[in-house]
């Protein structure tokens, strides 16, 4: 990480206010080349800009694909909020469905990637294949940057124009390597996750192919003005400081995980991953068995934060999801999952998805608070 800072050669005093249209924002290009350096890719986009994963990967999504273009999923359904983008069950007006643009899945193996089915899917020539690394609110495990090489490997051979995009939200510094390094095209993530450290306050970015990040910047300000607009709005300070402090963020989440997962083993539930499984990503998956555990697991989670933990939350409806969903977290910046977080959908089979942790002592602490309040509830 101090590699690429010094790379990219960043200043004190690049990291000023600007605002308007952002010409010569030297921030912003200072974000944007150790972005660049540090995931292995050619050109970066970083901007507050975009303020979810979602949005991100919807904006690679009409940058890239033109009607009567197909866009195959190789690891199955995409996580729920990406559903109504692409216009799955409704074709909604906007979506990618109701603009021609065809869409397949291939369902994922207990063992990983199907690449049989796969390789007779890219005989249709998909114009660009999405592969989700972190399990969404599926009960899998995350997928190692080894897959998505094998992945790589395979559409070079088979439709060598295809473009492979990457969801990448949740396993950034979880592995040796990152998307690109596996030989990814482009690759989207949250600023609020692993990358910002805890301490970016919103934003996205988008790391790859320096042609493909134009035309998505393109798509993102207007054609021809591009990466050139968009101001960093004082931003660029604590956006690059998350990103340098977040590999030990990671890293502490990670061992946090490591010791909730090896508890919850020793009370006789379901763990993914278990405690001494390689890890992809930060999500630590519990399988509870009834919504009344899940929201009692949720409500111990917001007792443990800094921040509102007098609040009590309860299921509600969001919007792109199918169900009610809860989701917990005392946290500085609304939705940050680097910060210690849990959030379930309501539905069978009643799992609760934990991730972050700034510290690994504060998710020892929610580990052990919220097996004791099951435990009492029992």
């Amino acid at each position: 990480m101090l590699r690429a800072f010094v790379k990219s050669r960043v200043t004190a005093a690049q990291l000023g206010d600007p605002a308007g249209y952002g010409y010569s924002d030297e921030g912003r290009d200072a974000m944007e080349r150790v972005f660049a350096t540090v995931f292995g890719a050619a050109d970066a986009l970083v901007r507050p800009q975009l303020a979810t994963a979602t949005q991100a990967l919807a904006l690679c999504l009409s940058a890239l694909l033109e009607p009567g273009e197909l866009l195959l999923s190789v690891t199955g359904r995409p996580y729920d909020t990406l559903g109504p983008v692409i216009g799955l069950d409704d074709g909604r007006p906007g979506s990618l469905i109701r603009r021609g643009v065809a869409y397949r899945q291939v369902e994922l193996l207990r063992t990983g990637l199907d690449l049989p089915a796969i390789r007779a899917a890219l005989r249709d020539g998909p114009k660009v294949v999405l592969y989700q690394k972190s399990c969404g609110y599926q009960w899998r495990a995350a997928l190692p940057n080894s897959n998505l090489r094998l992945l790589a490997e395979l559409i070079r051979e088979a439709s060598p124009e295809t473009i492979l995009l990457v969801d990448n939200c949740y396993g950034e510094f979880v592995e040796d390597t990152e998307p690109c390094d596996a030989g990814a095209d482009l690759v989207v993530g949250s600023l609020i996750k692993n990358p910002g450290g805890g301490l970016a306050p919103t934003g996205g970015y988008v790391v790859g192919k320096a042609e493909l990040v134009e035309r998505v910047a393109d798509r993102l300000m207007a054609p021809g003005l591009g990466k050139h607009v968009g101001p960093s709005l004082g931003l660029a300070r604590p956006i690059l400081q998350g990103l340098l402090q977040a590999p030990r963020v990671v890293a502490d989440a990670l061992k946090g995980a490591t010791f909730v997962a090896a508890l919850y083993e020793d009370l006789g539930f379901e763990t993914l991953p278990r405690w001494n499984d390689e890890r992809s990503d930060l999500v630590q998956a519990i399988r509870l068995g009834s919504p009344e555990r899940v929201e009692d697991f949720c409500r111990a989670i917001q007792s443990t934060g800094p921040l509102d933990t007098q609040a009590r939350p309860v299921p509600s409806s969001i919007p792109g999801y199918d169900c009610e969903v809860i989701m917990a977290g005392g946290t500085f910046i609304q939705g940050s999952s680097i910060e210690l977080s849990a959030d379930a959908p309501l539905r069978e089979p009643y799992c609760v998805f934990m991730q972050g942790g700034m510290t690994w002592p504060q998710v020892v602490l929610a580990g052990i608070i919220t097996a004791r309040e099951l435990l009492n509830g029992e």
